[in-house]
């Protein structure tokens, strides 16, 4: 039943997501939308509930599963995007450059506040 709940809790988060996406006519996925909704939230909160937790955990079990769909579609329009492979390159690179980077930078700093909580 707890997972159920924290399924709910993401399912209500994406319905508010797409509503505010198509209300004002964002050029944002409903899901993302949601996803930052449901951040500023936890974050006003200072805490996730564990059926929250739990579901999301089993979610990101098959987060490649979740992905596939949209990866899968590209290949269907690839040939709208013929005379635009540099710059889908260049996005792709700098993109994956900038959210390593950002990963790495989070995690150092939480980590080094982790490390100083604990002396």
């Amino acid at each position: 039943m707890s997972m159920l709940r924290g399924f709910l809790v993401l399912t209500v988060f994406f319905i508010a997501g797409e509503a505010l996406r198509v209300l004002l006519a964002l050029p944002v996925s409903g899901g993302v939308i949601g996803m930052i909704l449901l951040t500023f939230l936890l974050m006003a909160r200072g805490s996730i509930s564990d059926s929250l937790a739990g579901a999301s955990q089993a979610l990101i079990s098959v987060l490649v599963l979740l992905i596939m769909p949209g990866v899968v579609g590209v290949f269907f329009v690839a040939d709208e995007f013929s005379g635009q492979w540099l710059a889908i390159g260049i996005a792709l690179v700098v993109g994956t450059l900038l959210s390593v980077f950002t990963t790495l930078w989070l995690m150092q700093r939480f980590s080094a506040q982790e490390a100083g909580d604990h002396e």
